[in-house]
């Protein structure tokens, strides 16, 4: 697969022609309608996920309460993490709130290429750990959001 059209996009930012030919034959495009489900909460966690353009929004769902919507993942944006981290499962589901356009990895692709090529592998590794903070801070915040809106509700009953 030619990268070069999708070389714009902030997973690829600082990485050299060279890095990105290394990358390219493991990445596949993937074209999803409004609605699809990529995949739920608990499947096997296999590939990671770059949105090229669309959106898609991540579900948690607590196994005491309502799913919540953790984030919308924009153009440029990352999910799927699960995968390229060697979780057995993904830990959020994925559905298209747009139609989309994205590219997959294999996570076990991944971290076999960041093994052979340290350089690159760091570069993802920084990429994957910002968005994991910010998808565990977003969270956080929602669920003690839940918390404090069910407290309220056990006070006034």
């Amino acid at each position: 697969m030619n990268l070069e059209k999708y070389s714009q996009l902030a997973f690829f930012a600082g990485l050299g022609q060279k890095e990105i030919q290394l990358l390219a034959p493991y990445f596949a495009p993937q074209t999803w309608v409004a609605g699809t489900v990529i995949f739920e909460q608990d499947d096997y966690a296999e590939y990671l996920y770059l949105v090229v353009s669309g959106e898609v929004t991540i579900r948690f769902k607590p196994h005491d309460g309502p799913s919540m919507t953790v984030t919308r993942v924009q153009p440029g944006g990352i999910f799927g993490w699960s995968a390229a981290m060697n979780n057995p499962a993904y830990t959020s589901g994925a559905v298209c709130s747009l139609d989309s356009e994205v590219l997959r990895i294999r996570g076990t692709d991944l971290r076999a290429l960041c093994d052979k090529n340290p350089e690159v592998g760091r570069i993802i590794l920084d990429r994957l750990a910002g968005v994991i903070a910010e998808r565990q801070h977003s969270r956080q915040g929602q669920v003690s959001s839940i918390l404090a809106s069910g407290m309220h509700q056990q006070s006034r009953n």
